[in-house]
């Protein structure tokens, strides 16, 4: 983990009313990962067919491994699972550290795709016990999804208003954790190759999360060669007037493609507090598992993902870098 302490100064002219500065303060890049990040190895809360791994264990069977500029974490793709087992080798990593208002940028080369994965980089409360300090979904899809779902899950009273500014659209309103199965308050990207396999021929590209009292929840998602990247965004720090590292969402950003405004219908003070991240991949259970009915994959999700490890060649993660800004 590398820290930064210095801030980068955008023309007020370019700064969204009302946001404030956030400084880099965190920066993970390849090794970062090993010294600042834990495996972990319970039970799937999921249910999912998925066996997690320590990271001495994943490291062995080359499931995690580091570059000095590249995180890669992937499933097992060599062997067939015994029925007994709990299921694929994977893994589940999180952050030692908790963040509460942050900006958050990851470049992102390469994610889990195909039948019967569910690939997730979230947060939640450290504190917890979970839903309370709430979770914050970036990244997750299941099966052959083609487009990106961002969802927050939290305690009772938490609503979203149905007409907000963002691109994507949104799948549901009610936050509340205890509704709909957990199903959460979703938003479905709209912009191509946010997801899946479309993801990954696209060269990957970049997820930002802003999230703050004031303006709530926010993520933007822009495909690795779109021209609208924004440049700070592209290559942090970057340096424009005195040579500072900080960041604002600006003008130039557009639209999110998902937003969760949070007020009087669902209050900052009680729904959230400092959150781990967290990046894993499962297999099956409670929503991909359901899902795969409908995904036009072969047979049962369960026999699928026990019996055939060829087909997992492409779950994995690649991280080239992420980045957390916090208020100055």
């Amino acid at each position: 983990m590398r820290t930064g302490t210095a801030a980068l100064f955008l023309a007020p002219f370019l700064i969204l009313s009302g946001s404030a500065h956030f400084v880099l303060t965190d920066e993970y890049i390849g090794r970062d990962f090993l010294q600042s990040w834990s495996w972990e190895t319970a039970n799937d809360p999921t249910h999912g067919r998925v066996n997690y791994l320590s990271q001495a264990d994943s490291m062995n069977e080359n499931l995690t491994y580091a570059t000095d500029n590249k995180f890669i974490m992937r499933a097992d793709s060599r062997n067939v699972v015994s029925p007994s087992a709990r299921g694929r080798d994977s893994v589940r990593i999180s952050s030692l550290k908790a963040y509460d208002e942050a900006i958050v940028i990851l470049d992102l080369q390469h994610m889990p795709e195909g039948c019967g994965t569910w690939p997730a980089f979230w947060s939640l409360s450290q504190q917890g016990p979970w839903p309370n300090g709430g979770e914050i979904d970036i990244i997750e899809g299941v099966n052959e999804s083609r487009e990106n779902l961002a969802s927050l899950h939290t305690t009772p009273d938490c609503q979203m208003p149905p007409p907000r500014t963002m691109t994507g659209t949104a799948t549901s309103t009610n936050c509340d954790a205890s509704v709909n199965y957990n199903q959460g308050c979703g938003v479905s990207f709209a912009k191509p190759a946010s997801y899946g396999s479309d993801f990954n021929s696209a060269g990957g590209g970049y997820f930002v999360m802003v999230r703050s009292k004031t303006d709530g929840v926010r993520i933007w998602f822009w495909s690795r060669y779109d021209p609208a990247v924004p440049p700070e965004v592209r290559s942090p720090p970057y340096p424009v007037l005195f040579g500072s590292e900080s960041i604002a969402p600006t003008a130039y950003w557009g639209q999110p493609e998902a937003a969760f405004p949070l007020g009087d219908q669902c209050d900052y003070e009680s729904h959230f507090n400092a959150h781990s991240f967290v990046f894993d991949l499962t297999f099956c259970g409670d929503w991909a598992g359901s899902d795969y009915p409908n995904s036009e994959c072969p047979g049962t999700c369960d026999d699928y993902v026990m019996n055939n490890p060829q087909a997992f060649s492409n779950a994995y993660w690649e991280i080239n870098s992420l980045r957390i800004y916090t208020p100055q």
